[in-house]
């Protein structure tokens, strides 16, 4: 494989985004309409909603990260959340994931407004990502709970 980037989604990498959108998807065990598929590509492609880099190899996409800026109940500046991360298979341990949470933490610091802080959840059983994750972020100490 060779060198990685990583750049902002453009309106040509839909078919490849969409790829590894429904790959991340499956791995989720997630099944959406189109139609919320097609309004989450535009959603990242529009100012002020969230947003998505790309990591691309030998010209191909390999990956993305989705993540968006909300307010705080504990801060007066926003904060990031890292909502969506995924890496094809064959590309896993490239440090494409690295790069791309990296992508995130620089777009946090250059956020007008922000705070810098950025933060992300995963399965607990997602242990492969959690290789990663405990290199490059800290383990809070939150249970997170959702609606039955």
């Amino acid at each position: 494989m060779s060198e990685i980037t990583v750049r902002a989604l453009s309106r040509s990498d839909r078919p490849s985004w969409e790829t590894h959108w429904t790959a991340y998807l499956a791995f989720y065990e997630q099944d959406l309409e189109p139609a919320v598929t097609d309004g989450i590509f535009e959603r990242l492609r529009a100012p002020g909603s969230h947003s998505a880099f790309v990591a691309v190899s030998d010209g191909a996409v390999i990956g993305f990260v989705h993540y968006l800026f909300h307010d705080s109940t504990w801060s007066l500046q926003k904060v990031c959340y890292l909502e969506d991360l995924y890496v094809s298979a064959s590309a896993r341990g490239s440090g494409a994931g690295r790069k791309l949470i990296e992508a995130v933490y620089e777009a946090a610091d250059n956020e007008p407004g922000a705070s810098g802080k950025v933060y992300w959840h995963t399965d607990q059983d997602n242990k492969r990502a959690q290789l990663l994750y405990d290199r490059i972020g800290e383990l809070s100490d939150s249970i997170r709970y959702v609606r039955r």
